[in-house]
């Protein structure tokens, strides 16, 4: 691995970020970051559903400013765009979760620290400038489960994102064939299934289990909003608002566990749907432009999260990297909406979608 290769303001788009960083990475570290589930169908298809829908832009309206802010749990941010889970930064740049909290913080993006991480919380908090979530997977021991919420929150994390669509970890033929490893000296503190040597265990038989029995304890004690990330059925979505769950993530994983599952911007329309607005409903998955992001939030989403990308802009720039891929696909959103005549996300509806081009 050779961070910094890259001067990031010489990157121009979130792809032009992948081709560099496959050049900085290892390819143990570019397999795990850049794979999906077995033949990779539905990774493939995250994308190609983006592609498909075709925008309807609107002339002769003053669009001179545009308002991209967005209000999430009594909050408002900057632009709907926020930093998804992601595992082990520290395969990826030698600083790790630190200059991912730096490079978040720079951009003012909010930024939702994954269990797996390779830093501890207080490490990361001390660092940050921008708000923290926390991504979470409820532990064998739950007791465990309950002190990690507690230290979340007590750094100061504004939300918890529970993890429901992973039982066991779907089949990464890609990732296996590169032996991933964590390197040595390179420990996950938050993950109770880890060898001897301190590595994560990869084993597919092994899984975290969670029920809607899980999503009830937790919200017994937790103090902060708590959204089920991995939803992909309007009913999953249904009985989430009927659990008390404070926000639904639209999301498949990264299209790392179940192939062939829907790509998360084609059942994205009937989940809003049946939510009607009673909680946000984020989705991630496959974006890598500002229309992208234009095209989630006419679909019903209040904002998106990217993961891989912000990855590929640590790989090759560090904290500098994270702040640019954020401020490209900020800046490509604003683009967006002047091209379209749309000047708040309010005025982004169906309206803004040729439907009849959708797949």
């Amino acid at each position: 691995m050779a961070p910094d290769k890259v001067e990031a303001p010489a990157v121009l788009s979130l792809p032009e970020f992948e081709e560099h960083a496959q050049r900085c990475l290892s390819p143990m570290a570019y397999a795990y970051i850049a794979s999906g589930a077995a033949d990779e169908i539905t990774l493939r298809w995250n994308r190609d559903a983006y592609d498909s829908i075709r925008l309807r832009p609107r002339v002769l309206r003053d669009v001179a400013n545009v308002d991209t802010t967005v209000t999430l749990f009594g909050r408002t941010l900057a632009f709907p765009i926020l930093l998804a889970p992601t595992a082990y930064h520290r395969v990826i740049h030698p600083e790790g979760e630190i200059e991912t909290a730096k490079g978040a913080g720079a951009a003012g993006a909010t930024w939702v620290v994954s269990t797996a991480t390779t830093t501890p919380l207080e490490d990361i908090a001390r660092v940050a400038t921008a708000p923290l979530w926390f991504q979470l997977y409820v532990q064998p021991d739950k007791s465990i489960t309950k002190d990690l919420v507690q230290r979340a929150e007590a750094v100061g994390c504004q939300a918890l994102c529970l993890t429901v669509d992973t039982p066991v970890q779907g089949v990464r033929n890609r990732q296996t064939r590169t032996r991933f490893a964590l390197p040595p000296g390179v420990t996950v503190p938050y993950m109770t299934q880890i060898d001897a040597e301190g590595r994560a265990v990869m084993d597919n038989r092994r899984g975290m289990v969670t029920t809607w029995k899980d999503v009830e304890w937790l919200r017994s004690f937790a103090k902060v909003p708590v959204l089920l990330k991995g939803i992909l059925d309007a009913d999953d979505a249904e009985l989430s608002v009927s659990a008390g769950a404070s926000g639904i993530i639209v999301s498949n994983h990264g299209a790392r566990n179940l192939d062939t599952a829907p790509a998360t911007i084609d059942v994205l329309p009937e989940i809003s749907e049946r939510v009607q607005g009673r909680v946000p409903v984020l989705v991630d998955g496959g974006v890598r432009r500002g229309t992208d992001v234009v095209k989630a939030v006419a679909l019903g989403a209040t904002a998106v999260m990217i993961g891989r990308p912000y990855c590929y802009g640590l790989a090759v720039g560090g904290a500098a990297g994270v702040q640019r891929v954020v401020e490209i696909l900020r800046n490509e959103l604003e683009m967006t909406m002047q091209l379209m005549g749309r000047r708040t996300l309010k005025e982004l509806d169906r309206s803004a979608i040729s439907m009849s081009r959708m797949r």
